[in-house]
């Protein structure tokens, strides 16, 4: 025999059953006598909640960025939120039918059924926003991340359970491409080679300037055979035989020289990074300059300290002024036009201090980056991301290297940066020289009892690097190149770096 129905006591009995029923699926059901429904709706409930703590109460962090690069996962997962939302929903209006008053004022059921509706759509948002956003990671995941990813460079037999067995470092470089509106291919102007100790985290950043000359490849490279002296291609024109041309140039004039390949281009670059200082280039990762502005107005801009006037636009060897200049100050808050001048600007300068502000800015998107920011703008910034970011890290290798990445985070990180000195001149470096400084960047030696090591002036901590260090704001320049315009800093540095 069936049970008799209970029913709450008016309007305000109704809602709190209602929202309670949305809360803990099926206790409206058990409220209203319909035992077993109610049983097995909360037990289904329970059984969820419990299946989701206790696979991400393992090892948070691991699962989550697991999951993150696993687009069937995503897919799946997507899929089943929003069966989980129209199945809860259901649930709510059920609930809410079997416990409200057989008879009531009509202005009850109206405030009834506006309750209900209020609750699916204060409930439903979350639920409707993570299946979005695991649709929009799938598909930035596959868009950056193929699948079956095409490299002459990359290291072969690498096991996805430990990816990093027997490897102290791994080595990522960053390039930055800047081919935006005007200018013909990608000249990778940024060159950034990262690091990063396996073990701990401490990570060294090497930055090359854009016009050095005569990069080496390793010996066993198709490229070292056609430039044993370094890469110079004998088209008179010097701006073809600088480090940012490579992207470009190799794969017009040796196609398919490295082999099969998604980007020719990369894989030259990283085999010239890895014979001009020494040391293997595991994998590369490339932004597209013209698209960092997106990614910082999605973020809602960088701050940074500006230590001198950055030109806008303009161009030294056509005599063209800039249009503005982002003047001097500490901790200025830039949006992305203004960002992506901040690391391009040139005009007046040099390529050092530019060296000097993209890294700057790298550190400042890193520390606008909190969790809640990204959360908050993810789909933007994934829009972006599709636009800008290429690489040739294999996708099953993803979630490791992010594991790995964390650990940056809180390590230590130290920046050598290759200037002009008496030691180095990026028209003919002392490629030994260069290769014996890295060596001492990675492999510092011991420090001596009671000695305290004195930290050379190219061994940077990123943080004091972009400090704000001018005592007065320097007044805005004329359109007028200043005298010293491009000359380069003849001072003695001393690149060899050791642990600070």
């Amino acid at each position: 025999m069936r049970r008799a129905r209970r029913q709450a006591s008016g309007l305000w009995g109704t809602i709190g059953m209602t929202v309670l029923g949305a809360m803990i699926p099926g206790s409206g059901y058990l409220y209203a006598g319909r035992r077993w429904l109610g049983l097995l709706v909360l037990s289904l409930w329970a059984g969820v909640i419990g299946l989701v703590v206790w696979y991400f109460g393992r090892d948070l962090k691991q699962q989550l960025t697991d999951l993150a690069f696993n687009t069937s996962a995503l897919k799946v997962i997507a899929v089943l939120l929003g069966l989980s939302l129209l199945t809860w929903a259901f649930v709510v209006l059920t609930s809410y039918r079997l416990v409200r008053p057989r008879e009531r004022p009509r202005w009850h059921t109206v405030a009834g059924y506006t309750t209900v509706v209020l609750v699916l759509l204060v409930g439903a948002a979350p639920v409707v926003r993570a299946a979005q956003y695991a649709l929009v990671q799938a598909d930035l995941v596959e868009t950056v991340l193929p699948d079956n990813v095409r490299s002459a460079t990359t290291p072969r037999d690498v096991s996805v359970e430990d990816p990093w067995a027997g490897q102290d470092r791994v080595n990522v470089l960053l390039l930055g491409g800047d081919g935006g509106v005007g200018r013909t291919g990608v000249r990778t102007d940024t060159v950034i080679l990262v690091s990063i100790d396996t073990e701990t985290g401490k990570t060294v950043m090497f930055s090359l300037p854009r016009n050095m000359m005569y990069a080496q490849f390793p010996e066993d490279s198709p490229l070292h055979d056609l430039y044993p002296d370094g890469y110079q291609t004998g088209q008179g024109d010097p701006g073809f035989d600088m480090l940012n041309a490579i992207y470009s140039q190799v794969p017009i004039l040796h196609p398919g020289v490295l082999g099969d390949s998604d980007n020719e281009g990369a894989d030259a670059v990283k085999q010239a990074v890895s014979g001009s200082l020494g040391v293997p280039v595991d994998y590369y990762v490339l932004v597209n300059l013209e698209g960092f502005k997106t990614v910082v107005d999605a973020l809602g801009g960088i701050t940074v300290n500006i230590n001198e006037p950055v030109a806008i636009n303009g161009n030294t060897d056509a005599g063209i002024p800039p249009t503005g200049y982002l003047q001097p100050g500490p901790d200025q808050t830039l949006g992305g036009f203004d960002a992506l001048w901040f690391a391009r600007g040139r005009y007046g300068s040099d390529d050092y201090a530019r060296m000097d502000r993209q890294r700057c800015a790298v550190d400042a998107l890193i520390e606008a980056a909190d969790p809640m920011t990204v959360l908050n703008k993810y789909v933007d910034l994934a829009a972006a991301g599709k636009e800008i970011l290429s690489t040739d890290v294999p996708r099953d290798l993803a979630s490791a290297l992010v594991q790995l990445l964390l650990k940056v985070k809180d390590a230590q990180v130290r920046s050598v940066v290759f200037k002009p000195s008496d030691k180095f001149f990026s028209g003919d470096p002392d490629y030994v020289y260069v290769q014996d400084t890295v060596q001492k960047a990675l492999y510092p030696a011991k420090k001596k009892a009671k000695r305290k090591a004195e930290k050379p002036e190219a061994v940077e901590d990123p943080v004091d690097a972009c400090a704000y260090t001018a005592d007065d704001l320097v007044e805005e320049p004329t359109d007028e190149p200043s005298d010293d315009t491009f000359t380069e800093d003849t001072s003695t540095e001393d690149l060899a770096a050791t642990e600070p």
